[in-house]
């Protein structure tokens, strides 16, 4: 897990928690007292042993960058541990952050930089427990591209999710973001139920520079994992549930 590196993304709006995210990133909202939306996965990185930790911020980042800052500063500098806070800073193009992927596509330099094998990309705002270092164990073992983590949900609830079609061995052979319920492909796993995305992704870091470099390019590209990088990169990579 050394050589992996994780992005928290932590710049959304999160309108439908309004109003606790009228003054604050939704990521910074309290939960149990003293802490924060964005304390359940920075916990499931560092039991996964997961300790190079970007975090992606834009809205209303001021809570949420003190919390960390003063909530987090468990790790070592001289293993080359970290949780590094970035806003965007146009270094790309001059637009703020226009989506998932265009947040991390705006840090490729910085991803660059740290050259890890597998990017980790984690969304702050969620709230479950996970052990990273199993879904990698998979990952490698399933020799895959790209690994997503799903879930079991009803079809009705399918227009919240990204929703995953996964063959035989494992492979994500269709893709749709927020699908009619009529229109979601049923889990290979429990046909009366579907498989969701949990907006965990786990990627070889050269394949993901790929993808972001490629959507990147596309104008009509809406610059988001699950509509666009994930969909796109059914046929030229190995995608796996």
């Amino acid at each position: 897990m050394e050589n992996v590196l994780a992005i928290l993304l932590a710049g959304g709006v999160g309108e439908r928690l309004n109003p606790l995210t009228r003054d604050t990133a939704k990521p910074a909202v309290p939960f149990g007292g003293a802490y924060r939306i964005i304390d359940f996965t920075l916990s499931n990185c560092i039991n996964s042993n997961v300790r190079r930790i970007f975090i992606l911020t834009q809205y209303k980042s001021l809570e949420l960058t003190r919390h960390v800052r003063d909530g987090w500063n468990v790790l070592s500098a001289e293993l080359g541990e970290y949780i590094e806070m970035i806003p965007p800073m146009q270094r790309v193009h001059k637009d703020w952050y226009q989506g998932t992927a265009d947040a991390v596509f705006q840090n490729f330099q910085s991803i660059e930089a740290e050259s890890p094998a597998e990017t980790l990309v984690l969304a702050g705002d969620h709230i479950y427990k996970m052990n990273y270092h199993e879904m990698l164990d998979w990952h490698r073992s399933q020799h895959a591209d790209i690994t997503i983590a799903t879930i079991r949900v009803p079809p009705e609830e399918s227009p919240r999710y990204g929703v995953a079609e996964i063959g035989e061995d494992y492979r994500i052979v269709g893709f749709m973001e927020k699908p009619d319920p009529a229109n979601a492909a049923p889990s290979r796993f429990d046909p009366t139920m579907i498989s969701a995305s949990m907006g965990v992704y786990a990627f070889n870091t050269d394949v993901l520079l790929r993808a972001l470099h490629e959507d990147a390019e596309d104008p009509g590209s809406s610059h988001d994992f699950g509509r666009d990088v994930i969909p796109r990169n059914l046929q030229n990579a190995r995608v796996v549930a």
